[in-house]
């Protein structure tokens, strides 16, 4: 399929869209030196272990070994043939490919490109509807009287679905979706009679997109008595609940600027934010936070502040996100909001400005959220409840890392229970000491020189396999350096994988290609290959070497080869010795060996 778009539009897509621009829109990265840092997408971690090189324009995880340059990454990321990548690419970068590019390879299914094309269609007219027909007045004037602007309701593309029976099966019908199809993603109701009818009739439309911002499912909300109140798509491959956060697509870039997330539980909660210009924000789908969901947020941000309802059920579901969230290595704040409030009342109600300063802006750490989440289960003026509530309390203290955080809590236990805060400070560093688990500390340390030896315990390469290895870090970033080294070794590498990196390498830079690794590692067809030259690529070399350390490492090379060589020569002679019946000459030889390995080995 690729050879379908010329080599240099592919470099030209490649050359503009940054590697760090794009992994950044699914990663949070950070520099550190020369690098970039986050946690890697491809696996589960706490501790960042994903590189990206800007200067290289490649990225590896030190953990789970994946790299290669951006086409690569999107390739994986989003489960894309080559040609989808590059179009993906194009795209974002506004380049328009030939029109003799046609991709027919597609990463979906035909069923789901059918579905997907079912709710573009229905989302166009559901909205069209609810702002430009008499049949949408209802929605429309619902709509209108929480609050939102026509800006928004086009921004969001809300809309309408008609209380006529058949509307949505006829309109999809003369399109050339088959009823079996729609009903099996919920779009349309099979009834007892075999008859179809539209799951969403008489309810406003809240089209729920992918992360990519294709339109994967509705959520509809009934505007008269039908119950029930709320109504989601049926889950499909497209579509589940506990992966997809609503907003998603158009909060990250404001997420990843503040670096910070509010975690909304209802879409309306959402709307009104976004239309307030607080556009950092996201809901779940009508269901309780998922680890799948609090995952995705952590790799974009450190801090979420989770902003739900102000009645039990959204007291309850804040403690649980909460703990999901920092169990993921999230910072967890709660908003503060009015009893029985939710957020879009809020912003209706007080404005975008109070809901800033009064709920965003004055959220409760964690702690404290608990802390007073947990007296509602005691009775406080009794002593033994008063006794157990403190050591509950005491115990999630002993969790917090800093002191001055912990301090600032056992000040207030202190002050309110009329306590000394020396024995408060004794009974948490005593839990602390009981909950110190190896286990938290080799997560801590898993990617830092302080790791536990048995995760560094990576076999030490022999000395001319670190040469070999260095040599061709060097020459992947300089065509001099190669030159001297297909002159002066040419294919003779000892470890047959690197013989094959060098070899290519030469025939790269013999056609003429610039010093670009990630242009070198899209020439590869090798997988195994590429994420060696990935690896390699990301050692740490000096920008400039001389000379004198190039011909160190060739001379390294060779001496391995040569003594290599005289090794098979003397078993040989070893072997002939035996068959002769000659021990002590056979004994000797084996010596000679012995000495060669050390020396091999030193």
């Amino acid at each position: 399929m690729s050879n379908q778009i010329p080599e240099e539009v592919i470099e030209d897509i490649r050359k503009s869209n940054d590697i760090v621009d794009v992994i950044g829109e699914y990663v949070q990265l950070k520099k550190q030196g020369r690098n970039y840092f986050g946690l890697c997408p491809f696996h589960g971690e706490k501790t960042p272990s994903f590189s990206v090189t800007q200067e290289k324009q490649i990225f590896h995880c030190f953990g789970c070994k994946k790299g290669g340059n951006v086409m690569t990454f999107i390739m994986e990321m989003e489960s894309y043939s080559f040609f989808e990548a590059v179009k993906h690419l194009a795209d974002r970068s506004g380049i328009k490919l030939p029109e003799t590019a046609n991709g027919r390879e597609n990463s979906l299914s035909e069923e789901n490109q059918n579905i997907i094309s079912a709710y573009e269609w229905l989302t166009k007219l559901y909205h069209h509807l609810l702002r430009y027909t008499k049949d949408g007045k209802d929605g429309y004037r619902y709509f209108k009287e929480r609050g939102i602007t026509d800006e928004t309701i086009d921004e969001f593309q809300l809309g309408f679905a008609p209380n006529i029976k058949d509307f949505t099966a006829t309109f999809l019908e003369k399109k050339g979706f088959h009823k079996q199809l729609l009903v099996k993603v919920g779009i349309l109701t099979l009834q007892n009679d075999d008859t179809v009818t539209d799951r969403f009739r008489g309810r406003v439309i809240y089209p729920i997109r992918n992360h990519l911002g294709k339109t994967v499912a509705f959520g509809g909300r009934t505007i008269t008595d039908q119950g029930p109140k709320y109504l989601n798509s049926s889950e499909s491959d497209l579509f589940h609940k506990g992966k997809i956060l609503f907003n998603f697509d158009l909060a990250k870039k404001h997420i990843r600027k503040k670096n910070e997330v509010i975690l909304f539980e209802g879409q309306m909660d959402v709307i009104s934010a976004y239309q307030a210009d607080i556009k950092n924000v996201v809901a779940t789908m009508g269901t309780a936070l998922t680890e799948m969901q609090a995952k995705l947020l952590r790799r974009y941000v450190d801090k979420v502040i989770i902003c739900y309802d102000a009645d039990y059920a959204g007291i309850e579901a804040t403690y649980k996100a909460a703990i999901l969230l920092q169990s993921v290595g999230c910072q967890v704040k709660v908003a503060r909001m009015k009893d029985g409030m939710d957020p879009d009342n809020f912003i209706q109600s007080s404005g975008a400005d109070a809901f800033r300063t009064e709920v965003v802006e004055a959220s409760d750490t964690f702690m404290s959220f608990y802390m007073n989440y947990l007296k509602k289960d005691y009775n406080l003026s009794l002593e033994g409840d008063r006794i157990q509530y403190i050591e509950i309390v005491l115990k999630e203290l002993a969790k917090i890392e800093s002191p001055i955080e912990r301090e600032h809590y056992v000040k207030e236990l202190s002050n309110e229970y009329d306590l000394m805060m020396d024995t408060l400070i004794d009974q948490i560093q005593t839990h602390r000491q009981k909950s110190s688990p190896p286990k938290d500390k080799r997560e801590k340390d898993r990617y830092t020189n302080n790791g536990p030896k048995q995760y560094q315990k990576r076999k030490l390469l022999p000395a001319f396999h670190n040469a070999e290895r260095k040599l061709i870090a060097y020459m992947l970033q300089d065509r001099a350096i190669t030159d001297k080294v297909q002159e002066e070794l040419g294919a003779s590498f000892n470890i047959d994988e690197h013989k094959i990196i060098a070899t290519h390498l030469y025939a790269y830079y013999e056609e003429g290609h610039p010093v670009d690794v990630s242009m070198f590692v899209e020439k590869l067809t090798d997988d195994k290959l590429k994420q060696l030259v990935i690896e390699i690529a990301m050692l740490s070399v000096y920008e400039e070497i001389s000379d004198t350390e190039i011909n160190d490492y060739i001379r390294i090379i060779r001496s391995e080869s040569n003594d290599m060589t005289s090794i098979k020569q003397l078993k040989q002679e070893q072997r002939l010795a035996e068959q002769q019946k000659d021990p002590v000459k056979a004994a000797q030889i084996a010596m000679k060996i012995i000495e060669i390995k050390k020396q091999v080995k030193h």
